[in-house]
């Protein structure tokens, strides 16, 4: 196997895959990449056995072959390497040359045949969705995730799959967040899979944004997910996702409509003073206005008050404030409604032009 390439050409897919690859692993040969040239095209895969990722890049001219190289040394080599170096691969035996200009690197290898290969998807479901939208469905939920819930389900992201389009929903039990897109053409039947947290942070690194579309394809227990230059392929996680339209508050007739930056600016003055292991902080809804209030064991104080277009009167709810502000953080538009029924039920907030983005955030006994 012989290669050369440009540094920047190779660093973009470099970068790209070697996240997947876990520092401690049991076997060594996961703390490689397999390197593998064929057609004067290179193709560089990752895995920790849950999450793969195989990115790809055009080469000038090579000899075809294929080999595992140790990951992080070879990112942290072409990374270091000035800009514009073109980078020269030649293996022989069990080490791999690469050198540039008058530096020299020779790496160990271990046989690609001891790399573990995903297996072939059984494909139950195949949809289109533009790149664009499964980024903006992801940002919008995945800071809801549960992390090392003994609930294993609740430690992914749920892709609720429909003929209209996809839903994404994460929960941690104390927030709720759900984005959908509908798509031209939805998935055949109505589906439901879990995908696991690491999965779901590598998926949201990947994505780029813009109108490329991408291949969205489900099998009995992986995901997989196709762009011309590279695929991504996570197991799933073997659970049932809780009811989540049931947490939805139905009912919610009291609603508050208030500009999302002056709220938001509010909530982060106020949790300043707030309990540092609870972070609560009383909202007071009043007509026409919003009272913040925050206390902490010291003593001390803090009260904000801030106008929205309200009837709602003598309503007075604590909230956990980073769950607050993590949802107004993921909402995009100057004015936000907030849907209460009263004290001790959950909140609904949501854009105020739709209900494409909602969140809801339980009370806290404050």
């Amino acid at each position: 196997m012989r290669f050369n390439i440009q540094r920047e050409v190779l660093l973009k897919p470099l970068q790209q895959v070697v996240n997947v690859v876990e520092r401690r692993q049991t076997l060594p040969v996961l703390a490689n990449l397999l390197v593998a040239v064929a057609d004067d095209r290179l193709s560089l895969t990752g895995t920790d056995l849950e999450v793969e990722m195989v990115a790809r890049a055009a080469l000038e001219g090579s000899d075809p072959g294929e080999t595992t190289i140790p990951a992080r040394k070879l990112f942290e080599i072409v990374r270091a390497l000035p800009d514009g170096s073109k980078v020269n691969f030649a293996l022989s035996g069990d080490r791999v040359a690469v050198s540039a200009g008058r530096s020299r690197f020779t790496l160990s290898t271990l046989s690609p045949k001891e790399f573990p290969s995903t297996d072939d998807l059984e494909l139950v479901e195949r949809i289109q969705i533009p790149e664009a939208g499964l980024k903006e469905l992801i940002e919008r939920t995945a800071f809801a995730m549960a992390q090392q819930d003994v609930r294993f389900y609740l430690n992914g992201l749920l892709f609720d799959l429909r003929e209209t389009g996809l839903r994404c929903v994460a929960t941690d039990g104390h927030r709720l967040a759900l984005c959908e897109a509908d798509l031209p053409e939805g998935a055949k039947s109505r589906k439901q899979i879990i995908l696991p947290r690491k999965g779901v942070l590598e998926l949201q690194r990947l994505l780029e944004g813009g109108d490329r579309v991408l291949e969205l394809e489900v099998g009995r227990n992986h995901v997989r997910v196709r762009r011309e230059d590279v695929t991504f392929t996570s197991k799933l996680i073997d659970g049932r996702f809780p009811d989540y339209e049931a947490v939805i508050p139905i009912g919610a007739d009291k609603e508050v409509k208030v500009e999302r930056e002056l709220l938001k600016a509010a909530l982060q003055r106020a949790a300043i003073l707030s309990n540092e292991k609870y972070r609560g902080v009383k909202l007071e809804f009043s007509p026409g206005q919003i009272r913040i209030v925050a206390h902490n064991p010291e003593q001390e104080e803090a009260v904000e008050e801030i106008e929205a277009q309200s009837t709602v009167d003598n309503v007075s709810i604590g909230f956990n404030v980073t769950y607050l502000l993590d949802a107004l953080g993921a909402l995009r538009d100057d004015t936000v409604s907030i849907n209460l029924r009263d004290a001790n039920s959950s909140a609904l907030v949501r854009e105020a032009s739709n209900a494409r983005s909602r969140h809801v955030v339980m009370p806290l006994r404050l």
